[in-house]
C-alpha cells in the first residue's frame, strides 16, 4: 500500500486528473456539440474510444515526464522539498527508469494507434513530447526560459491534440460538407483560446515556481530566470504576462457578450480574471517561499476554473 501510494505521489496524480479532464470537457462540451450528425458517417474520425485511448495516452505520457523529472532531481529535491520526495526514498532508482520506459511505452504503443485511426501528426508529437520530457529533465530545466517554455508548451499541446485528431477527416476528404467545415473552424478557435491560455498560465507558474525553488536550483548551478536575472525582474517577467492574460481574457469578454453569453462572461470575471488580478497584488508583496508556494496554487486553482468553463459552451450548442 505504501508502495502505491508513493507511485501516485510520483506521477503527480492530481495533475493527471487534470489532463483527463480537460480533454473530457473539451471533447464533449465542445468538439461532439460542434459537429453536425453526418460527420460521424465518416470512415476517419475521433470515435469514443480513439478519444479515451488518446486520453490516456496523454495521462501515461505526462505521468513518465513526472518519473524521470523526479529521477534526475534527487539532489535538487533534497534541498527543496526532501519531505516529499519519492525517488530513492520509497521508489529505488533503478525501479523509477523501469517504470518510466514501460509507461512512455504503453503511451506511445495508444499514440500509435490512435495515429492509424485519425492523424500521423499524433505519433509523431508525442513522440516529441517524450523526447521534449526527457531533455527537460536533463538538460533544459536548468535553462534560462528554455524549461518554461517547453512546460508550458506541452500543457497548451493537450489540447490541441483533440483538434488534430478531429480534424484528420478534413484533410483526408476535401469533399466534406460545408457545415463540417464551419464547426471545425469553430473548434479551432475553442483549441486555440484554451491552449493560449494554458500556455500563457503555465509560463507564469513555472517562473513562479522557479523563484519557489531558488535555493537548490542555485546550489546545482541551474540558470533559472530568478537566479540569472534576480527576483524582482523575473516579478516584472511574470506580471507583463498577468496583464497580457487579464487583457486577453477581457477583450474575448468583450466578444462574448456580443453573442449573448452573459453567464459565460460572468463566469470567467468572477473565477478567473478577477482572481489573476489579486493573484497579481499577492505575488509582488510575496517575499517567502511559503508565499510563493501559494501562490503557485492559486494559479493552478484558477487553471481549474479557467479550464472549467468549458462546461458553459454546452449551454450554447
Amino acid at each position: 500500500m505504501k508502495l502505491l501510494t508513493a507511485f501516485f505521489r510520483l506521477v503527480r496524480w492530481p495533475n493527471l486528473v487534470f489532463i483527463a479532464l480537460t480533454q473530457l470537457l473539451f471533447f464533449y462540451c465542445i468538439i461532439v456539440p460542434s459537429l453536425p450528425g453526418t460527420y460521424y458517417l465518416q470512415e476517419h474520425k475521433l470515435t469514443t474510444m480513439l478519444f479515451y485511448m488518446l486520453v490516456a495516452a496523454s495521462v501515461l505520457i505526462a505521468a513518465a515526464g513526472y518519473i524521470i523529472n523526479d529521477y534526475f532531481d534527487i539532489n535538487i529535491d533534497q534541498v527543496n522539498k526532501p519531505a516529499k520526495m519519492v525517488v530513492q526514498k520509497i521508489i529505488k532508482r533503478r525501479w523509477a527508469i523501469f517504470l518510466h520506459m514501460v509507461i512512455t511505452f504503453a503511451g506511445l504503443a495508444l499514440s500509435g494507434y490512435v495515429s492509424l485511426k485519425t492523424s500521423l501528426i499524433i505519433i509523431v508529437a508525442n513522440v516529441v513530447c517524450s523526447v521534449l520530457l526527457w531533455v527537460y529533465s536533463t538538460t533544459f530545466k536548468k535553462k534560462l526560459l528554455a524549461g518554461n517554455i517547453i512546460i508550458s508548451g506541452l500543457t497548451a499541446w493537450t489540447v490541441l491534440v483533440l483538434y488534430f485528431a478531429t480534424n484528420t477527416t478534413l484533410t483526408l476528404n476535401p469533399a466534406l460538407q460545408p457545415e463540417v467545415a464551419k464547426a471545425m473552424h469553430r473548434i479551432y478557435k475553442f483549441a486555440a483560446l484554451y491552449a493560449g491560455f494554458a500556455f500563457i498560465i503555465s509560463l507564469i507558474r513555472e517562473a513562479v515556481k522557479d523563484i519557489e525553488d531558488m535555493e537548490g536550483d542555485a546550489r546545482y548551478n541551474c540558470k533559472t530566470m530568478p537566479i540569472v536575472w534576480g527576483v524582482p525582474a523575473t516579478k516584472v517577467f511574470v506580471g507583463v504576462w498577468l496583464v497580457v492574460l487579464v487583457g486577453a481574457l477581457v477583450i474575448v469578454q468583450f466578444y462574448v457578450l456580443q453573442i449573448g453569453w452573459w453567464l459565460s462572461a460572468l463566469y470567467v470575471l468572477l473565477l478567473v480574471i478577477i482572481p489573476l488580478v489579486w493573484i497579481l497584488k499577492k505575488f509582488y508583496q510575496a517575499q517567502t517561499t511559503a508565499q510563493y508556494h501559494f501562490i503557485s496554487k492559486m494559479i493552478k486553482l484558477v487553471m481549474l476554473t479557467g479550464i472549467c468553463s468549458i462546461l458553459l459552451f454546452k449551454l450554447y450548442t
